[in-house]
């Protein structure tokens, strides 16, 4: 086992090593997919704890030799944004654990935010009246975020949390094991929006946020972000019925 942990929470390595049989044992469920998400109460602290599923044998052999594990990218990558100025949950540890050799299981540790809200609010295509003063600050922050070279590669509505206090909006950035650090141009900026979704009144006051804060022209970006989420969307519909297809021929055998 493999354990790290930032020194801001020395004092909690005897419990993050017995990580594992917390996890299994104790906490919320937050999310379970191929990964699983989970909230557990420790004395004087509430932390997320993200598992990340069994490689393949293929990534297993990647991340035990030639790549860097999802668990300890994200821990690795938040300590970046923070250092950076952007905020997203404490980073406290990450543990990966090998079998002969291979990783296994990785984990991610980081603090419990409280009283949140997701911008998955607007994905369902919503009204948005009376909440464009959201959505204008969101388009400003992603704007900081590239004029930064920060691109999140997984930047959907899910992994974009906020809060909204005293009329001032706040926003923290959570899922970041797939990041780039990197020069970002108008092209690559707006093809970074692909994963969001929410109406075309969203997408509109979003880009025009977006391309005041960095000097677009905000039809030119409006049209690239909305070619880009589009396609977006149909990749997935397509993957989608793939995998149904798939399921139905498995049933059948």
């Amino acid at each position: 086992m493999k354990l790290v942990i930032n020194p801001n929470f020395k004092e909690l390595e005897a419990a993050l090593l017995k990580l594992p049989i917390l996890f299994e044992h104790e906490g919320h469920v937050l999310y379970k997919s191929r990964n699983e998400l989970r909230t557990i109460d420790l004395p004087g602290l509430t932390i997320n704890v993200k598992r990340y599923q069994k490689p393949i044998l293929m990534n297993r052999i990647a991340y035990s030799f030639f790549r860097k594990s999802k668990a300890r990218r994200a821990y690795e990558y938040a300590l970046i944004l923070r250092e950076k100025g952007f905020d997203t949950p404490e980073p406290i540890a990450y543990l990966e654990f090998k079998s002969l050799g291979l990783l296994h299981y990785s984990y991610f540790v980081a603090t419990h935010l409280h009283d949140f809200r997701m911008i998955r609010e607007f994905a369902d295509g919503s009204e948005i009246e009376g909440r464009e003063d959201i959505i204008e600050s969101l388009g400003v922050f992603i704007a900081k975020l590239h004029q930064a070279g920060i691109l999140h590669l997984d930047l959907s509505v899910g992994n974009i949390l906020f809060q909204k206090v005293d009329q001032k909006i706040h926003f923290w950035l959570v899922d970041l094991n797939r990041m780039r650090f990197c020069e970002i141009d108008q092209k690559k900026g707006c093809k970074n929006f692909e994963r969001l979704r929410g109406s075309k009144a969203f997408f509109e006051v979003l880009s025009r946020a977006y391309a005041n804060e960095r000097g677009f022209d905000p039809a030119e970006c409006l049209d690239s972000i909305l070619t880009y989420q589009q396609k977006s969307v149909k990749a997935f519909r397509i993957k989608s019925n793939r995998k149904k297809r798939l399921r139905k021929m498995k049933i059948r055998r």
